[in-house]
């Protein structure tokens, strides 16, 4: 195989133009979100940039102290991301998301890492890029998850206060919004696993078949991530609803949403 093509800076700034084109599709809608995409563009390039230095450092002098500060630091960022973007939700029920996101993440992270890659989880070259992978769609199950089920707790309200003024219980009456926010949570990444391989290589196949690793591998390392991303998903959005609707009501049934 050929040796993968290093980009330049004057290479790499080609693809910014490729945002004016999507900028002018948003003012030609009248869509106004264009600071929030010239915003977080450049906070995703900052972002990156510094951790591609960190990770240079830590790749370059590998100790366990750097890989756990880092995997420790992504985890906290990823609570912290998805309890700001669900602030109407009770502090009990933030508690549940952040344990449920935390050791749901962690516990899946360990299973692949000592398990399936059958490595140290303390080396960084490993367990840093997929605790991102794993760590990173769970946050956006979680807060996929949460937001259905809150729009959907809202947008029925009066059937959920007419449900309870004819006696039936708050269990009863939420656990199909928790499915429903479960079910929704995992769609995207169900119909991605539907068209892997045909309509898409994905980001780690790829990356790996670029840095010069052959298909068969890289193939198998991206079945076993996809069903690792799958299982965080559905257990971090699970255990985040269905212990935390249960802070929507007192022992005496009564619920205040």
């Amino acid at each position: 195989m050929s040796e993968i093509v290093s980009l330049n800076i004057w290479q790499f700034a080609l693809i910014y133009l490729l945002l004016i084109i999507v900028l002018l599709i948003m003012k030609k809608c009248k869509i106004n979100q264009t600071k929030l995409l010239v915003a977080a563009s450049f906070r995703m390039t900052a972002q990156l940039a510094l951790a591609g230095l960190v990770l240079t450092y830590i790749l370059k002098n590998p100790h366990p102290v750097f890989t756990l500060a880092y995997l420790l630091l992504m985890t906290g960022f990823a609570i912290y991301v998805t309890l700001s973007r669900n602030k109407s939700i009770n502090k009990k029920f933030k508690i549940i998301v952040g344990f449920s996101l935390a050791l749901t993440g962690l516990s899946i992270v360990c299973f692949f890492i000592m398990a399936v890659v059958g490595v140290n989880i303390f080396n960084p070259q490993y367990t840093i890029p997929i605790s991102g992978m794993i760590i990173g769609n769970a946050m956006t199950g979680v807060s996929l998850g949460l937001r259905v089920f809150n729009e959907n707790i809202k947008s029925k309200q009066l059937r959920i206060d007419s449900l309870l003024n004819i006696g039936v219980t708050p269990q009863k009456i939420l656990i199909p919004f928790v499915n429903q926010a479960v079910e929704t949570a995992l769609l995207p990444t169900l119909y991605s696993m539907i068209g892997m391989g045909i309509i898409s290589l994905p980001g780690m196949m790829t990356g790996q078949i670029l840095s010069g690793t052959l298909p068969a591998t890289a193939i198998l390392y991206q079945i076993a991530i996809i069903i690792a991303i799958c299982a965080v998903t559905c257990l971090s959005v699970f255990c985040s609803l269905y212990f935390g609707y249960k802070t929507l009501y007192n022992k005496r049934m009564q619920m205040s949403i």
